[in-house]
């Protein structure tokens, strides 16, 4: 009898089944959160903690050599080296978390977030960057126009090509132009 003798193994043929968990781990590595479903986050859940773990406690010769077996990305692997290994010195395992955010639209699959504990995400980032530059002049900003400029600057190139169009169309100039021809 086959009892508590359970895997977590993905459904796709074998080699489709070891890309997609190669490219989820590469890309929680690399941005460090991911939204994919359920059973994929529990399946490369264990893979990020032990490529972590292996990074901190072996030579980085070595480590970088088993890392890059997983990994599709060698910027993947030069962030275990540089990023996580410092991050999660004092930390065994748990070094990811699944939060649950509900159901695909089309297939109803439960979608997770599979995020690394401690994670600085983009968005954190990105927010930090819009305070920043609200906080700028107008003209500081990326060199761009305010939004009043751009609408002056607008209407007054509309401006010019309507009367390059009534310059083009009058019809008094093309009937005196004829008049004077003959």
């Amino acid at each position: 009898m086959r009892h508590q003798r359970s895997r977590l193994r993905l459904k796709q043929k074998p080699g489709h089944a070891k890309m997609i968990k190669r490219n989820l781990v590469t890309s929680l590595l690399l941005y460090e959160s991911v939204r994919t479903t359920k059973k994929r986050a529990k399946v490369i859940q264990p893979v990020i903690d032990r490529l972590i773990h292996y990074a901190k406690s072996h030579s980085p010769h070595t480590a970088v050599r088993y890392i890059n077996r997983v990994v599709t990305d060698k910027n993947a692997s030069r962030k275990i080296m540089e990023v996580y290994c410092k991050r999660y010195a004092d930390r065994t395992s748990g070094l990811s978390r699944i939060t649950p955010v509900g159901a695909r639209k089309g297939d109803g699959a439960s979608l997770v977030d599979l995020i690394l504990v401690d994670a600085v995400l983009g968005s954190a980032q990105e927010g930090e960057q819009k305070r920043s530059a609200k906080n700028q002049p107008s003209s500081a900003k990326s060199g761009l126009r305010p939004a009043g400029e751009k609408a002056e600057a607008g209407a007054k190139k509309m401006k010019e090509t309507k009367t390059k169009i009534e310059k083009k169309d009058d019809p008094k100039k093309k009937s005196s132009s004829k008049k004077t021809a003959s």
